[in-house]
């Protein structure tokens, strides 16, 4: 097991001492000068365990619970039984806040076929529809729990309950980050609030703290105090925080994580003064490019500038980013209780064209490539109506897209029942999902563990199955 994914016992001195003292001194020196040097940079970047095809990951994350019946799973039967209750024949489903008594909802979509395959998008996304020869449609997505925290821990962490490392912290610590002046794994906010997770769902969990995201702040300034203060030079600031280092060090314990942790956080902050500031101005940007993220009209103006803030982001060798689209509570989510309709054309019209325009981009800088783009929520919605005109959460069957980073295009992969109820054909659990994430970044879920409380833990738990026809 790789060395740098597995946590030993004893000190990388007394391993040394203990088992080669005497042979080979020079060859273990430089061993133990390469340990010390990441023991001192635990972010310093690393080898994956197997041919990598994407370098980072962009998870477009559609907080709340995105319709795949409105959005890339046509279900013509649905409409026809529209106001009838659901068949015996298609099963069970446990719901939230569906009635007994309810019936089908049928769509007010409509569905056009695009790409050289002919798949079908509706119309709510038409921007995303003409990228689709680059989007793999996953339309069997399944998971285990209809509540949005658990399914969100589940969606970031694998696991039903927080406390658990998110697949971006996972990600850092298997490759580490290849940028020395920005995080290696950042978040970017929805500026209506925070999602029922909360921020267990995106942390490091019990992982080493350094390992933890970066929240951006919303708005035009998701970083604040980036400039020097007044009157005080570059040779200055870093000769001051030089001292603190050395003052810290002097008490701090060579095991104490979280310390170290707060030191690199430290140096991290000196060197986005220095060299950050251009990355966040999006000025210097062409008004070619800010059209086409839909920056400066009212609808897509925010999201928009998150999608082109990660593409900037990873262009600059960030690891692992979250644009968030839909915070706060309730309808500000893509959680359409009430009416189906109206959140999703208004959700659809904050995102569509942002992300359709980050993978145009990423594409045509030949950062898609290396770059794996994930699209989704924690679940999909019900078949059934909840009140007459909304859906409850639906976690047996609903949609996902993945793009970019050795993911194959134009293809759908998967299918639920004729009213998406149930994924039926090539299901595809998180923990595939996962599994599949971590092999495009060369990462071998059985070799990406960490020992805690006993345990050897990993993002899959269990263990996923690679979806390999998308691949």
């Amino acid at each position: 097991m790789p060395t740098e994914h597995y946590r030993i016992t004893n000190t990388r001195r007394e391993f040394l001492r203990d088992a080669f003292c005497g042979f080979g001194g020079m060859a273990f020196g430089a061993m133990l000068a390469a340990q010390e040097a990441h023991a001192q940079n635990p972010l310093a970047p690393k080898k994956p365990h197997l041919p990598a095809k994407a370098k980072s990951v962009i998870f477009l994350f559609l907080s709340g619970g995105p319709s795949h019946m409105e959005s890339f799973d046509p279900k013509p039967l649905l409409n026809k039984l529209h106001g009838q209750k659901r068949p015996a024949s298609f099963g069970e489903a446990k719901y939230q806040f569906v009635s007994p008594t309810a019936t089908l909802l049928g769509t007010k979509r409509t569905f056009q076929r695009y790409g050289k395959n002919g798949i079908e998008v509706s119309d709510l996304f038409p921007q995303l529809a003409q990228r689709i020869d680059d989007i793999a449609v996953i339309r069997s997505v399944h998971s285990d729990m209809v509540v949005h925290s658990a399914a969100q821990y589940q969606l970031f962490t694998g696991r039903v309950v927080p406390g658990f490392p998110s697949m971006g912290a996972w990600a850092i610590y298997g490759l580490g980050n290849e940028s020395q002046s920005l995080p290696a794994y950042v978040v970017l906010p929805d500026p209506h609030g925070a999602q029922e997770g909360g921020m267990p769902m995106y942390s490091n969990g019990f992982l080493p703290a350094v390992y933890q995201p970066t929240m951006f702040r919303p708005g035009n300034r998701p970083v604040l105090n980036l400039d020097l203060p007044k009157g005080v030079t570059l040779d200055q600031r870093r000769k001051t925080l030089g001292l603190l280092k050395q003052l810290n060090q002097m008490d701090m314990q060579p095991d104490d994580a979280e310390f170290s942790a707060r030191l690199n956080a430290y140096d991290l902050a000196f060197k986005m003064q220095t060299e950050a500031p251009a990355i966040f101005d999006l000025s210097n940007e062409p008004q070619e490019t800010l059209d086409l993220y839909g920056i400066g009209k009212p609808a897509t103006d925010d999201y928009g500038r998150r999608c082109l803030m990660a593409r900037r982001l990873v262009e600059k060798g960030v690891r692992f980013v979250c644009p968030v689209s839909g915070g706060g509570t309730g309808n500000l989510q893509w959680d359409a209780h009430s009416d189906i309709e109206e959140n999703h054309t208004r959700m659809a019209a904050q995102s569509d064209q942002p992300m359709a325009a980050l993978l145009t981009d990423l594409k045509r800088r030949g950062l898609l490539d290396s770059t794996l783009v994930v699209i989704g929520g924690e679940f999909g919605r019900s078949p059934e109506s909840e009140g007459s005109k909304g859906r409850d959460h639906h976690n047996l069957g609903y949609t996902m897209l993945m793009a970019g980073g050795g993911v194959q295009g134009g293809i759908v992969h998967g299918a639920t029942d004729d009213i998406g109820l149930r994924a039926i054909e090539k299901p595809v659990h998180l923990r595939d999902l996962h599994a599949t994430i971590l092999h495009q970044l060369g990462l071998d879920q059985e070799l990406l563990t960490y020992l805690h409380l006993g345990r050897e833990e990993r993002l899959t738990e269990t263990l996923g199955t690679v979806v390999t026809d998308i691949i």
